[in-house]
């Protein structure tokens, strides 16, 4: 890694502002919210208005947001150095700054080739500049619901004749049922081989009650109101997303409960229940998982 790119992989560090004509910088952005709930510095005003109003109703959502990240390197971990995949496309990606996928996969394979997609300009600016020069890195601007237009772009960089991990992390909750995302997903995974991976994680209110319950209802209604309305799934929606795949164990599961060797974790069950996540592979042509769920 040159001494530029380590200097701007350094928590703290803070990138030119870019300059990105057609972002709309009087909405926030999901993608920048989400930095900065990781404490980052690539937001703006907007951005940490809505994030500071988020944290005042339900101040555990910057827990949830920093136990994805512990997933999201989990994942990526587990794919690289125990299922050989090289070829990772992240889905929604947001800011790669500390903590990303690329620098996660080539802790175990310096080869390992990543495309990054998210549909916001600046996030999109921002992650270039930070990428500017790597080879093995591609970052695609595009709504993840246009599937074929990533995968076309994505097909630039990885090689679609062997498998390649699609993630999906925090970003499906952004798709109402009406938009079909049960057959996005399945859209991705028709153009990848048999041996690829979907990872996913999803928020849930299934079972939450009481005061929790009244948090959960305020921060949908905050992200509804600035335009970026979430929705929240239960356990067997969460699962459908993987129907047809081989499920890795432990299964669909609370984030921090998803092979967590360090013991680093939400420290209340119940908010760490807030959020859950998986890792699936998808069967060889000539074989059918044996069931829903089943397990690798």
């Amino acid at each position: 890694m040159d001494q530029r790119r380590r200097e701007l992989l350094t928590p703290g560090v803070l990138l030119p502002h870019p300059r990105v004509p057609e972002a709309d910088l009087s909405r926030p952005s999901a993608a920048r919210v989400y930095d900065y709930f990781l404490g980052g510095m690539h937001n703006f005003d907007v951005d940490r208005r809505l994030a500071e109003r988020v944290l005042a109703v339900a101040p555990w959502v910057q827990d949830v947001t920093h136990a994805n990240r512990r997933f999201l390197k989990r994942l990526v971990e587990y794919l690289v150095a125990e299922a050989g995949i090289t070829q990772l496309l992240d889905v929604g990606s947001g800011i790669p700054t500390v903590g990303n996928v690329h620098q996660s996969a080539r802790e175990r394979f310096e080869d390992a080739r990543v495309v990054y997609v998210d549909v916001d300009p600046v996030a999109v600016a921002y992650s270039r500049t930070l990428l500017d020069g790597d080879d093995h890195t591609l970052v695609v601007q595009a709504d993840m619901r246009d599937a074929e237009v990533v995968l076309d772009q994505a097909e630039k960089l990885l090689d679609f004749s062997r498998p390649v991990a699609v993630l999906m992390v925090s970003v499906l909750l952004f798709l109402p049922d009406d938009q079909e995302p049960l057959e996005l997903v399945r859209r991705y995974l028709d153009r990848l081989p048999g041996g690829s991976y979907l990872g996913i994680s999803h928020v849930t209110d299934e079972h939450v009650t009481g005061a929790l319950l009244a948090e959960t209802q305020a921060v949908t209604a905050l992200y509804a109101a600035a335009g970026t309305p979430i929705v929240a799934r239960t356990y067997e929606q969460v699962a459908d997303f993987f129907t047809g795949l081989e499920l890795v164990e432990p299964g669909v599961v609370a984030l921090d409960d998803w092979r967590n060797g360090t013991g680093v974790r939400v420290a209340d069950p119940a908010i760490a229940a807030l959020s859950l996540g998986g890792l699936a592979r998808k069967p060889p042509a000539d074989r059918r998982p044996p069931s829903r769920v089943g397990a690798v």
